[in-house]
């Protein structure tokens, strides 16, 4: 990856993870849980969740008759997913730089693996 596409991307992460401060300042967070560990369980169970909506949106049910695929619909389902990832970044420590290097060691596990017949 070129230098400047790092760059964009690292400013589009801070945007996001800016974006998600705000809104998380916003809410009232008397239900959530105190503890980290507390928090990164309840936002995995928001993200199955809204992977669920997600699915819904795609015509899984094979005995079913099918409806027309609502791209919009999935792309909104997906950035819901995307808030509670970032949350949960947030959660961890994670920083948009973290993110990329953490992705990038996790890519080039997969890729040896794949490489390997895994």
């Amino acid at each position: 990856m070129s230098q400047e596409i790092s760059e964009k991307t690292d400013d589009r992460l801070e945007t996001i993870f800016k974006l998600q401060k705000g809104l998380a300042g916003m809410m009232n967070l008397d239900r959530y849980p105190k503890d980290s560990e507390g928090r990164v369980s309840a936002l995995c169970t928001a993200i199955i969740h809204e992977a669920v909506e997600l699915q819904r949106t795609t015509n899984w049910k094979w005995w079913k008759t099918p409806t027309p695929f609502n791209k919009a619909d999935a792309r909104e389902e997906l950035i819901d997913i995307w808030h509670f990832v970032v949350q949960a970044s947030l959660e961890l420590n994670l920083t948009p730089d973290d993110i990329v290097e953490e992705y990038k060691r996790k890519n080039e596990i997969n890729r040896e693996r794949q490489r390997n017949g895994y």
